[in-house]
């Protein structure tokens, strides 16, 4: 679907040469052209039209003065700095242009008539007049020589299978007897050489001499024949092998047609396509392929012509069939007749030409797609491409039809070069068309036919316009109907902008001729033309890469540099082959592609690996060297987010990025679509749909209430239909009686309903590209998305027409969660017993049989059980494939019951147990105790409780139950309540004596009537418990009031250091004897506990704290150590001995990676045993200094645990032993002193601030112990600042200051 689009047109005439060119070849130097004449080697250079050197060839003989010689071929050598000339006399020399001396390297008596050197210039063939061939290496040293004419086939001679013969063949419509026609009247006879693109092997066609028929015979580069063509009737001289190596193209002139055919190896056909000319109307000079292949040019000459005017046509291939792209027409002149052509080897696009005036053209082609510009509705995305005198027009919004074929044919006088599509948008479908004669066709696109004007063009290419047969390039059709063409100027570095108008030609006649409204000299030459079909703006780029604006909608149009938006003038990096306007957050910019892949906007590269792109609406589509179609939305991108989506690694399930076939081409976007045509490197279309583009275009199509449009491409482009409501959720749900009645198709809405899920797909699958969203808050938060789809359609269905979506309404139900099916159930039976029936209603066995299709039918047969309906269940039971055997017994055994108790059944049956337990519950006492065993499988007793009064006995009955359960599970003071509540007081009293709560056991003993003495004896149990749980005051309050033992409460008081409460009691009850006998022994021995604890915590912190010093010293030498044997310079060391005291660790904490890994999935209780024995205080151990830091932690810790010794200070001032409270307070005050002093040397600020974790962790307990020893360091102080102890005890200094510490458990 591609054509060639001329890009420049360069043209060089030297007048002062006076002799007849023959051949040329290129020279080494860029530009640089050699010409051999009759006289000579002369060389032509780019800048001006001046030969520039020039070396004779009649000084020395080898060419006669009197102009009869003839040159046959010229290689420029640039390794040896010379150019290979060889005559026709036979000589071969090297000429050196820069010193103008000619040396003869060999001679051949009999003449030669081709001159062939190999693609990498190692070898050179030469055909001589004697029709034999000599191979010579690059030093003219001959390899061989052998006879063009060989009698057998050569080396790739085909093997008889003997099942054949070709004599036995089908040989055509001629027959076996068909003759083989000797070579035209106008073949000159002279060999033909042509080389395959990598060397290994020549082609040469020559005539037979024998028959008069052209052979072909391969040959390989020892110059040992490999094969012979077969024998071809009318085959001519015209010879080129496709550098790819496939096939040898040749023409031939048959019965009724002239052909290009095509060659293998082999020496078989393969393929032709025919010429548009009739038999004997031309004849074909040269055939020659560019160098990568795609493009063939053939030279013709017209033979009924008696001028003989000279064409150049190019041809491509494409899906199998031949296109003439362009064809080139050179007039009749004498002076512009051809001499030779050839490709250039570097630039594989440009094709040289030599005429016999001394006009040197070249021109340089691209491949474009020429499509319409249009991007709304009516706009049939056209593609034209263009094929000799006819123009394929694909309309592919209506069909993608492949190539060769095409919606419609314009059929027109002359060859066409170049296509136009108007720029207005609403005349997209509208063409220009200029052909080989500059003349421009336009074609309208009516409703039902094609209306055709005509205009010729009129304008001054040079002075002879014949001389450059495509002097206009780049038509272009304003949207004012006016067109722009591009002209060359009066010098070579210089193009023309002609604007033309279409003025009429006569009164009356459909004929137009184009006006030259102005001609703007352009100062360079122009490489590309481009008009924006949105912003109508002209855009044109210069040779030397710059970007230039056309202000053609000026009074005085004029062309001035483009600027960006920093105010430079824009120019391309590279010389750009295709080129774009559009908008990128709001800026106008110009998009340029290279040949090479390189994308720039404006001059800035955004990608290098970009082989087509294309601007659809506010989109930049690309196709990259790594098979992938990317889109990009242009509305809200910078250049820079360009750049970075274009080169960055795209998730693979991205919206922006698809994977497609190797060496796909966009053709066109179809506007208002989703399709994206692409082309395969063979010809073949494909369509894709980019997901992106299909999101815009269904959010757009929501956006207008289009629900159907959205609905039908979403379904057949798989796209999720949650979209229809997460893309506006408060639009949809308004307008859901729209959307239902758009889709109108109960399969639709069905389909809708059964892919709903609770996700928002704006914002998984679908997220906007653009960063905008029309996504609003839902109204209804607080339920689920699908439950409030279904029932916001279901409701409007009904309103619309209940009958009609039945089945939808059906949907609703089950798609809610939970599923409905009692509903759904209960609308089918409803159907059933319906008594007026609608023809159009849907009955209740295909509701029914619809139900099935989406519920299990195990399950909707309980579901239709559980509405107690046997007719129903009949029904479903039907359409399912259970055995009536299997549920008729249990049905009729069920009729037979009673109410409620066939719906206990039924429940029971289907695990409700729940909704069981009310229907047993209903059955009367006599169906009781299976209402209780019920219960208690089931451990249904709260809801039994439910059930009955509280004043029953079932009642009563159901708590004793569930009193005993609770017991069993050890929840003693629930059971407790519930027997309680129920009134069986003696099991509540076990319950509160075994859960310890002994106010609600004695309440129970009091509700029991307990006597005084059993009530005693209760309390003393419990007294006992108590003690165990080392509730002390509590006991000594049950010996106190329920006993009347108060001398055992005072004992139970003392035992648990409750000094002030125990002294409260002896002189309530006057028991001042138990003060000498137990409350003074008992503060004493307290008073020595204490003083052993305080002396072993001092004496192990002492002990722990001078190791942790050991333990830092030998760690730090061991860093010294370790940095002595660093290397100067080296990063990985550095890094080691910043961080050696961690790594240290953690390689000699190694081994205990695997028992870690061991226990891991063991309880709590082995973890933190795992976790103690990790910190050892082993000497030697890996983390010795951690589990001392810890030790010492422990330490501060226990010394703050020591909570009531301000009490038992108290009681120690007291009773006056001052002695004792003195010791015990100065072995406080050292300890508390001792750790004050070593913080700071315990944890030092470095050990602070490292990361790591064990340490962290004692830095918290650091920082409470911290608060800990201040906290008890007051009581220390407090003789020397209250000398009245009373009055310290009364301040309450102890209580404030100790109420305000909160000290953190282990490893918090």
């Amino acid at each position: 679907m591609r054509n060639l689009r001329l890009l420049r047109a360069g043209v060089r005439r030297s007048a002062a040469v006076t002799s007849t060119p023959q051949c040329f070849c290129l020279g080494a130097e860029p530009g640089t052209v050699l010409v051999g004449s009759q006289y000579g080697l002369v060389e032509l250079r780019p800048a001006g039209d001046s030969v520039s050197r020039e070396v004779s060839l009649t000084a020395d003989g080898f060419l006669p003065e009197d102009g009869s010689g003839c040159i046959v071929g010229v290689e420029d050598l640039p390794e040896q700095e010379s150019v290979c000339v060889a005559t026709a006399a036979g000589d071969i020399l090297l000429c050196n242009l820069n010193t103008k001396q000619v040396e003869c390297v060999g001679s051949v008596d009999s003449g030669l008539s081709v001159m062939s050197w190999s693609p990498d210039q190692e070898l050179v063939l030469l055909a001589t007049g004697q029709q034999t061939l000599i191979m010579m290496t690059r030093d003219f040293e001959p390899i061989t020589e052998k006879q063009i004419h060989q009698d057998e086939f050569g080396e790739g001679k085909f093997v008889s299978l003997g099942w054949g013969k070709k004599e036995t063949q089908f040989h055509g419509s001629e027959g076996k007897q068909a003759e083989v026609l000797p070579a035209s009247a106008w073949d000159d006879g002279r060999p033909r050489v042509t080389w395959r693109g990598d060397g290994q092997f020549v082609a040469v066609s020559a005539v037979c001499p024998e028959t008069g028929t052209r052979k072909v015979r391969v040959w390989s580069r020892e110059l040992v024949l490999q094969s012979t063509s077969e024998p071809i009737s009318g085959l001519e001289q015209a010879l080129s092998w496709k550098p790819s190596g496939n096939l040898i193209a040749s023409t031939q002139e048959k019965p009724n047609r002239h052909d290009v055919v095509f060659l293998e190896k082999n020496g078989l056909l393969h393929g032709e396509f025919t010429l548009p000319f009739q038999k004997g109307q031309v004849k074909v000079n040269e055939m020659l392929w560019n160098a990568d292949s795609t493009i063939l040019a053939i030279w013709l000459e017209d033979l009924k012509d008696s001028r003989a005017p000279s064409y150049v046509t190019l041809w491509t291939t494409g899906n199998y069939h031949w296109y003439l792209k362009q064809s080139l027409h050179f007039g009749s002149l004498e002076e512009n007749r051809l001499v030779s052509l050839l490709w250039d080897q570097e630039n594989v696009y440009r094709l040289h030409i030599l005429c016999q005036g001394w006009h040197y053209l070249f021109y340089d082609w691209h491949w474009s797609t020429d499509h319409g510009l249009g991007e709304n509705s009516q706009h049939m995305a056209n593609v034209a491409v263009i094929d000799g005198d006819k123009v394929l027009v694909t309309a592919f919004q209506h069909a993608v039809v492949p190539p060769p074929m095409c919606t419609y044919e314009l059929q027109l006088q002359q060859a066409v070069n170049q296509i136009a599509f108007h720029t207005d948008p609403k005349h997209s479908g509208d063409m220009a068309i200029l052909d080989a004669d500059n003349r421009i066709s336009v074609y309208r696109y009516g409703e039902s036919t094609l209306v055709v004007s005509w205009g010729t063009v009129d304008v001054s290419c040079g002075s002879n316009e014949v001389m450059n047969p495509l002097g206009l390039r780049f038509l272009t059709w304003l949207p004012d109907d006016s067109f722009l063409v591009v002209g060359q100027g009066q010098h070579a570095a210089q193009s023309v902008l002609h604007h033309l108008t279409a003025v009429p030609h006569a009164a009356g006649t459909e004929e137009e001729c184009l006006n030259l409204r102005l001609s703007v000299p352009v100062d360079g030459e122009v490489i590309s033309l481009y008009c924006s079909p949105v912003t109508k703006t002209v855009a044109l780029q210069l040779a030397d890469r710059r970007i230039l604006k056309y202000l053609w909608e000026a009074a005085t149009p004029v062309l001035e540099p483009w600027w960006n938006s920093s105010g430079s003038a824009v120019q391309f990096p590279y010389r750009c082959v295709q080129t774009s306007i559009t908008r990128i957050s709001g800026e106008e910019v110009i998009l340029g592609l290279t040949d090479r892949c390189r994308l720039f906007v404006n001059d800035t590269e955004v990608a290098s690996n970009i082989t087509s792109f294309a601007i659809h609406n506010e989109f930049l589509l690309v196709t990259t060297n790594s098979h992938t179609c990317q889109c990009f939305c242009l509305k809200n991108l910078s250049v820079k987010a360009l750049q970075a989506g274009l080169s960055g690694a795209t998730a693979p399930n991205s919206e922006t990025l698809r994977k497609v076939e190797r060496g796909s081409r966009i053709v066109t976007v179809v506007p208002q679509d989703t399709k994206v045509v692409l082309q395969m490197p063979r010809g073949n279309l494909e369509t894709v749909h980019h997901r992106a583009l299909v999101l815009a275009q269904i959010r757009k199509w929501l956006d207008r209430l289009m629900f159907r449009e959205a609905f039908q491409c979403m379904r057949k482009l798989r796209i999720n239909l949650n979209l229809l409501y997460d893309h506006n959720p408060k639009v949809f749900l308004e307008n859901t009686e729209t959307f239902i009645k758009q889709i109108d198709s109960v399969n639709y809405i069905n389909l809708f309903f059964t892919e709903l899920k609770e996700e928002d797909f704006t914002k998984t699958m679908y997220p906007s590209l653009n960063d905008s969203s029309n996504t609003q808050p839902c109204q209804h938060p607080d339920q689920k998305k699908v439950n409030l789809i279904c029932d916001v359609m279901r409701v409007a269905m009904e309103h619309i027409d209940p009958q009609k979506y039945c089945l939808s309404i059906l949907t609703a139900h089950v798609k809610k969660s939970p599923p409905e099916l009692e509903i759904a159930l209960q609308k089918v039976h409803d159907l059933r017993e319906s008594t007026t029936p609608d023809v159009q209603a849907v009955s209740a066995e295909e509701a029914l049989k619809y139900l099935l299709f989406l519920v299990d039918v195990n399950e909707l047969y309980d579901y239709s059980l559980g509405t107690y309906d046997f007719d129903l269940v009949i029904m479903v039971a039907e359409k399912s494939q259970k055995d009536p055997k299997e549920y008729l017994p249990f049905l009729n055994t069920l009729r037979k019951m009673e109410t409620n108790y066939q719906r206990y059944t039924i429940d029971r049956h289907l695990k409700r147990y729940t909704k069981a337990l009310g229907h047993l519950s209903k059955c009367g006492p006599e169906h009781f105790s299976e209402f209780l065993n019920l219960v208690k499988d089931q451990n249904l007793y709260s809801e039994a409780l439910k059930l009955y009064l509280s004043d029953t006995q079932e009642y009563k009955d159901i708590s004793d139950a569930y009193g005993e359960y609770l017991s069993q599970k050890q929840l003693y003071e629930q059971a407790g309540l519930i027997f309680a509540r129920a009134g069986i007081f003696a099991k509540a009293l076990d319950a509160f004596q075994s859960s310890g709560s002994w106010q609600q056991a004695l309440c129970m003993a009091s509700r029991l009537g307990y006597t005084k003495d059993k009530l005693s004896n209760l309390a003393r149990s419990m007294a006992g418990k108590l003690v165990e749980q080392r509730k002390h005051a509590e006991a000594a309050i049950l010996l106190e009031q329920y006993t009347q033992d108060y001398e055992e409460a005072v004992l139970l008081l003392l035992e648990g250091a409750l000094w002030e409460e125990a002294l409260r009691l002896i002189h309530k009850y006057d028991r001042l004897d138990i003060l000498e006998t137990n409350l003074k022994p008992a503060i004493l021995e307290a008073q020595k506990s204490q003083l052993i604890f305080l002396d072993s915590q001092k004496t192990a912190f002492l002990r722990h704290k001078s190791r942790l010093q050991v333990v830092r010293q030998l760690k730090e030498k061991a860093c010294e150590n370790q940095q002595d044997y660093e290397v100067p310079h080296c990063p990985e060391l550095e890094l080691l001995s910043e961080t050696s005291s961690v790594v240290t660790a953690s390689d000699m904490n190694s081994k205990y990676s695997h028992s870690n890994s061991r226990i891991s999935a063991r309880s709590s209780k082995n973890r933190r045993k795992a976790e103690r024995k990790r910190y050892s205080l082993k000497e030697g151990s890996p983390l010795e200094d951690i589990a001392l830091l810890e030790v010492l932690g422990e330490s501060v810790r226990a010394v703050e645990t020591v909570k009531d010794i301000h009490v038992l200070l108290k009681q120690l001032v007291l009773f006056g032993y001052d002695e004792q409270a003195g010791a015990l307070q100065q072995v406080l005050e050292e300890v508390l002193q001792l750790m004050e002093t070593s913080v700071s040397e315990i944890w030092t600020p470095d050990l602070q601030q490292s990361s790591v974790s064990p340490v962290c962790a004692h830095l918290q307990y650091l920082s409470h112990s911290r608060d800990s020893i201040k906290c008890l360091a007051v009581f220390c102080i407090f003789q020397q600042r209250f000398p009245n102890p009373s009055l310290a005890f009364k301040s309450g200094v102890f209580f404030s200051v100790r109420g305000s510490v909160d000290i953190p458990c282990r490893n918090s």
